[in-house]
């Protein structure tokens, strides 16, 4: 068969992620990615230690960072990314900005975070007070409510669940639950924390219920990452992505998805 007339492979451009050793939602990840782009995930090494603060300390040691940068250097991503919320806000605002440096030299790409990406955000869409949702203990809950701070940010309200694994199961329901109870003082926008808690469904969802802009650990990742190569996430009706979306966050009639809470 010639098959001379299909003309590719495309050329590939690549998104690197390095992502904690527990990372379960490579999938999500990639519905944010337009066709032309591709991802590289590798993971930071296994510890046994679940989630809390000590393992934030852990995954985001830049030692660990640097060898985990190292081995994506051989596909030459455009730009390298951390996801992991509470491993890039540990430190504070010199602590993220000491860990982009720090797989910049590894990977000589540029970096983002998680935490550094969510800050961004905020100041795109003009956020002060924020509404927040996690699936971690208070301790991790909190020491992101100080980093934020630090940033200028007023936390108006949260809810959090006090898990320590297996975040990744976590069914929609609950998300949108919390999110409920997380916006009963007045906040500029609703954020749901840990690139391990599943949001990519819900987020339309609940722009539409709560009508502010709501954004998640993963999505403001990949929108950061997707920053640097000149181009944009794919995501359906959400204010982050779609400037439309912003002015008047009501889910299209077309697009709401049955069973989604």
């Amino acid at each position: 068969m010639d098959v001379s007339f299909l003309g590719g492979p495309r050329s590939q451009r690549g998104v690197g992620v390095v992502a904690p050793f527990d990372f379960a939602l490579d999938r999500e990840l990639w519905r944010w990615m337009p066709d032309e782009i591709s991802l590289h995930l590798t993971r930071t090494p296994y510890v046994p230690v679940e989630v809390s603060l000590d393992l934030a300390r852990l995954v985001s040691e830049h030692e660990t960072l640097g060898d985990a940068v190292r081995t994506l250097n051989a596909i030459a991503p455009e730009v390298v990314a951390y996801a992991c919320t509470s491993g890039s806000f540990v430190g504070g605002v010199a602590g993220e900005r000491a860990m982009c440096e720090a797989m910049t030299r590894a990977g000589a790409v540029p970096s983002v975070t998680t935490s550094g990406a969510l800050l961004d955000a905020l100041n795109e869409l003009g956020v002060r007070r924020l509404a927040l949702v996690t699936p971690y203990t208070v301790s991790v809950t909190l020491a992101l409510e100080e980093y934020l701070a630090e940033a200028g940010i007023t936390v108006t309200g949260r809810a959090f669940m006090g898990l320590t694994r297996h975040i990744w199961k976590v069914p929609y329901r609950d998300v949108v639950d919390m999110a409920r109870r997380a916006v009963r003082a007045p906040a500029d926008a609703l954020f749901i924390s840990c690139t391990n808690l599943p949001t990519y469904d819900v987020i339309p969802q609940l722009e539409a219920e709560l009508r502010m802009p709501v954004i998640s650990a993963n999505q403001v990742t990949m929108w950061a990452a997707l920053r640097h190569l000149g181009t944009r996430a794919v995501g359906p009706y959400q204010a982050l992505l779609d400037e439309s979306a912003r002015r008047s966050p009501v889910l299209p009639e077309e697009e709401q998805q049955e069973g989604w809470t």
